[in-house]
């Protein structure tokens, strides 16, 4: 089976009407991740280190992360999946399950663990190309194999899938989103 991967113009034509240098494959890929990036750390930073320890509690919310765990989740998904996109390792510990290092305690650094991991993620988006994009490689969650260039968009949805869940709990504590205001 042959898998095309068609990239919208409106993508590629954005960064030249905007001035850039000329559209590359990795420059796309590394351009959506920056959106979600921007707001996710933005949100990060806005909350109060007081709160991050907040999850709701009223009605069936029984046993959801916290927002702390909510940005170490998002982060260390980031490092496991840009590594697979790499053919490499995750650069550091990740700890155990899918809420990131139990040494990572507080604000800051939780802070510094999901800015550096968006950054790896943009690392690996560079390393796109037209040759490579489409290979199969293992896939990040365990079984089965999925195309690279998919799995360098999964800390786009996923992010803005936890970022919902993130905005949820700031406005719960009278924070209005950064993106928001």
């Amino acid at each position: 089976m042959k898998l095309t991967f068609v990239v919208p113009a409106a993508m590629l034509a954005a960064a030249a009407v905007h001035g850039a240098d000329k559209p590359t494959i990795a420059s796309m890929y590394e351009s959506q991740i920056k959106i979600p990036e921007s707001e996710v750390v933005s949100l990060a930073e806005a909350m109060p280190a007081a709160k991050y320890n907040y999850a709701p509690t009223a009605g069936t919310f029984a046993g959801v992360r916290t927002f702390m765990q909510q940005v170490k989740h998002v982060a260390t998904t980031n490092y496991m999946v840009c590594a697979n996109v790499q053919g490499q390792k995750p650069p550091l510990d990740l700890g155990k399950g899918e809420n990131g290092p139990d040494s990572i305690e507080t604000k800051d650094a939780a802070v510094k663990f999901l800015k550096d991991s968006y950054a790896y993620c943009r690392k690996a988006a560079l390393t796109l190309t037209p040759a490579n994009q489409l290979d199969m490689i293992p896939s990040p969650f365990g079984q089965g194999q999925m195309i690279r260039g998919a799995a360098a968009f999964i800390p786009v949805w996923h992010s803005f899938d936890h970022y919902g869940q993130m905005v949820e709990y700031a406005r719960s504590n009278g924070v209005v989103p950064p993106a928001s205001r």
